[in-house]
This record gives structure tokens, C-alpha cells and sequence, in this order.
């Protein structure tokens, strides 16, 4: 049962009759509210029972109890809109003092009424109870997500610092089966692998391999060439030495006259050299780098090259010894931007009478070689300027070795992750008037 709030009191006093003091606060409401919803849907207007019926039901089993103990408040007849006689004929319920049928009890007040009362329990919303329903029952009932961030923190910390201690060794390690605290040696924290430090041998070889590689505006291609040649060459005990040929000048990229400059740059103690693509990095073990006594090697062949695969192409990677691309006179100076040196190189080649060999045995394929060149990213410098496209397709018979013009404008040695290298800045001089398409215009 519920009180009659305080502004109702005035209402209920004039509408009294035999009653005695009004229950504010401290009596029952349900009279109260039971008799409106009555008076509202009574025998007067019956169209208007319908909405106040479930609160009838509800009154009668939870107020038929109380007004059954007590019947000494029964009112006395009541007169209304629906008559004397029917109320008269009506069961007695509990009801208020003076009124037939409605009585009020007095109890401890409760919350407040609503304006649409439910069967049906609310459920408590998570922070009503004072924690949330994804934390754990184990933990505090305050918990927060707050506090989860901090303990995780906490043992994150805990843990790397366990770590740190355990492998430095600094903390003691239990021998086995003696259950005695023994002091362990200390440990890499955590492991590193070792330094690759190729060193050298004299039970390499004889013979050392200049590795000549004309470059320019590659350097992501060149931080990945250098460490996998380096690595892939020492593997195989090749005694070598790269040299990054660097061309710094303001004319379009020369190829053949950058490796004619890397050849008499390179330093005596090497007696054969391999003319290199940047882009080009070898996979196969079983790839011959040795010294070629008989002849030009073509590493690089048209059976193996993602790329290129007709016969007479001598590019990628090329083997020679210095006394053959000396006999060669080297390679031609004419060809300024991308392309067709190495198919002039090749009738080189055939005309000083030297016989192209290739690699057997290879069962890898196309697969042989890794290729870094992205042709969306860096397009190739393919343009044919003036007399250039009728040009390169002959024999330079005059120019080569002999004819190169340059100059070195420095001398660097760097380590590229461990690989050491030798970065030559070249600059190339043009004779405008026999090659007037080494400029950009």
C-alpha cells in the first residue's frame, strides 16, 4: 500500500464526508488511488472501466487481505453517480473511513508511484550496482576499466623487468635435482644472432671479383643489392669487392661508359670483373660467380632472366676476365639513356673471337633471380633524340675503353648493413657533336 502524496490532502478533505483525519504521508494510497480509478469507471461511465480494470485486479489481492483484518474501518453507505441502491448491493471491500466498500492501512511509505505502473522488473543498468557486468565476479566490486588499464600496466612492467633480470644474470638458477640456488652464466637478452663478418681467406681462391654497378637515384634498390651480394658471394667463398659507379653529372644515364670507368677504377688486386644490374639479385645457390678462364659468362642468361629471353642478350649480369673486356676494348661510349649497349657488347664479343658461355643445370627457371625494378615507379629513360634510333643499331668500331672521358669527383667506402662498398660520384663528359642525344633536350 502507498501514501497519498501532501498536495492530495486538500483534495480528499472536501470530498470527505464521515472520514477522519486525512492519511497524508503515513496512510495507504491504494484507497485513494482505487477510488479515483472507481469514480472514473463507474456504473455512470462505463465506456471509461476499460484502462482501470488491471488496477482493480491488482487491488483487490493486494488490499483483500488487509481490509479482511481489519472491517472495524468500514465506511457506511456511499452515494455516487451510480446510485444508492447498487451500492448498497456491492460487496464490502476495504475502503476509506465513511466510504462503503475502500479502506485505508497505514504503513511505512514507499517510493514514489509512476505514471505508467509494469508487472514486468527493470532490469538495474550496469553502474546501478556499482561495477560493471564484463568485469569479473572476483574482482572489486568498484572495479573500473581505468583500474584494469593500470594493472595491465602494471604486470607488463613486472614481466620485462622479470625478463631483463633473468637473462643478464643477475638472478640465481636452481640446479637440477639439488634444490640449491647456483649462479648461472649470464645471457644475450634476448639472443642475438652473430655478426656475418666474412673474412677473407686465402683458401677462397686465387682469383678476385670486381662487381661493378652503374647506378644512379636507386638508393632503396641499393640498401637491398649490396647486403644480399655480399652475403650470397661470401656463402660461395668468392673473394670481391663492389663498386657502386654513381653518375652525378647532368647527362642522360650511360650504362657501357660508367662500367668502362668501374673497370679502370677497380683496384689491381682484382683480375676479373662482373658488370651488374642493381636490380638483379641471385637466389640460386648453384649460380657460378668464379673466375671465367674460358670465356665471358653470362650469369644472367635468356633461359634463366624474368625479363628478357632472346639469344643474343648479354645484359644483367656478365663475367668477364680483364684481359678479355681489355681485348674487347670494352664497351661502346655512344649509348646515352637506357638500352641497346649490351647488344652492341655482344658483336664485341663474336668479333674479337670469344665464345659466350652460360649456366647448365639450373632447374629454377625464371625463378632463378629476384627482380626489384618497379617500372610504375622509376620508367626507364627509353627516349630516342635526333640520329639515336638509326644509330644504335651499329658497331661503334672506333670508341670504347680507349675513348672514355670522365671524371671522379669523390671516393667513398661505406658498409651497407655489415657489406662493405666503394661509392665512386663520376662525372661522364659528352662530345655534343658526334652524340648530340646525351642531353635531356
Amino acid at each position: 500500500m502507498r501514501t497519498v502524496p501532501e498536495r492530495w490532502c486538500g483534495r480528499l478533505e472536501s470530498r470527505r464526508s464521515n472520514a477522519g483525519p486525512v492519511p497524508c504521508a503515513r496512510s495507504g494510497l491504494s484507497g485513494w488511488r482505487a477510488g479515483g480509478r472507481r469514480r472514473a469507471g463507474g456504473a455512470g461511465a462505463p465506456g471509461r472501466a476499460s484502462h482501470a480494470e488491471p488496477f482493480r485486479r491488482r487491488l483487490r489481492g493486494a488490499d483483500g487481505a488487509a481490509g479482511a483484518a481489519d472491517p472495524a474501518d468500514r465506511g457506511a453507505g456511499r452515494t455516487g453517480r451510480g446510485g444508492a441502491g447498487r451500492e448498497a448491493e456491492a460487496p464490502r471491500r476495504p475502503g476509506r473511513p465513511g466510504r462503503p466498500g475502500w479502506e485505508l492501512e497505514s504503513h511505512a511509505p514507499p517510493p514514489p508511484p509512476t505514471m505508467f505502473p509494469s508487472r514486468r522488473k527493470a532490469a538495474p543498468l550496469p553502474w546501478e550496482d556499482g561495477r560493471s557486468r564484463l568485469v569479473p565476479g572476483g574482482l572489486p566490486r568498484k572495479c573500473s576499466v581505468f583500474h584494469l588499464f593500470v594493472a595491465c600496466l602494471s604486470l607488463g612492467f613486472l614481466s620485462l623487468l622479470w625478463l631483463q633480470l633473468s637473462c643478464s644474470g643477475d638472478v640465481t638458477r636452481v640446479a637440477r635435482g639439488q634444490g640449491q640456488e647456483t649462479p648461472g652464466p649470464p645471457r644475450a637478452c634476448p639472443p642475438e644472432p652473430p655478426p656475418e663478418r666474412w673474412a677473407e681467406d686465402a683458401s677462397w681462391g686465387p682469383h678476385r671479383l670486381a662487381v661493378l654497378v652503374p647506378f644512379r637515384e636507386r638508393f632503396e634498390e641499393l640498401l637491398v643489392f649490396v647486403p644480399h651480394l655480399h652475403r650470397f658471394l661470401s656463402r660461395k667463398k668468392i673473394p670481391h669487392h663492389i663498386y657502386v659507379l654513381n653518375q652525378v653529372d647532368h647527362f642522360r644515364f650511360n650504362r657501357a661508359a660508367l662500367i668502362n670507368v668501374g673497370f679502370l677504377e677497380s683496384s689491381n688486386s682484382t683480375d676479373y670483373i662482373a658488370m651488374h644490374d642493381v636490380d638483379l639479385l641471385p637466389l640460386n645457390e648453384e649460380l657460378d660467380y668464379g673466375f671465367p678462364e674460358a670465356g665471358p659468362f653470362h650469369v644472367a642468361s635468356p633461359e634463366l632472366h624474368p625479363l628478357y629471353h632472346y639469344k643474343t642478350y648479354v645484359g644483367g649480369i656478365l663475367l668477364l676476365s680483364k684481359q678479355h673486356y681489355q681485348l674487347c676494348n670494352g664497351m661502346s661510349n655512344r649509348f646515352w639513356g637506357w638500352g641497346r649497349e649490351d647488344d652492341e657488347f655482344y658483336r664485341r664479343i663474336k668479333g674479337a673471337g670469344l665464345q659466350l658461355f652460360r649456366p647448365s643445370g639450373i632447374t629454377t627457371g625464371y625463378k632463378t633471380f629476384r627482380h626489384l625494378h618497379d617500372p610504375a615507379w622509376r620508367k626507364r629513360d627509353q627516349k630516342r633524340i635526333a640520329a639515336q634510333k638509326q644509330e644504335q643499331f651499329k658497331v661503334d668500331r672506333e670508341g670504347g675503353l680507349s675513348t672514355v672521358k670522365y671524371h671522379v669527383d669523390s671516393r667513398t667506402a661505406l658498409s651497407v648493413a655489415g657489406a662493405p662498398c666503394t661509392v665512386l660520384n663520376i662525372l661522364l663528359d659528352c662530345d655534343k657533336a658526334a652524340t648530340p642525344w646525351c642531353t635531356f633536350g
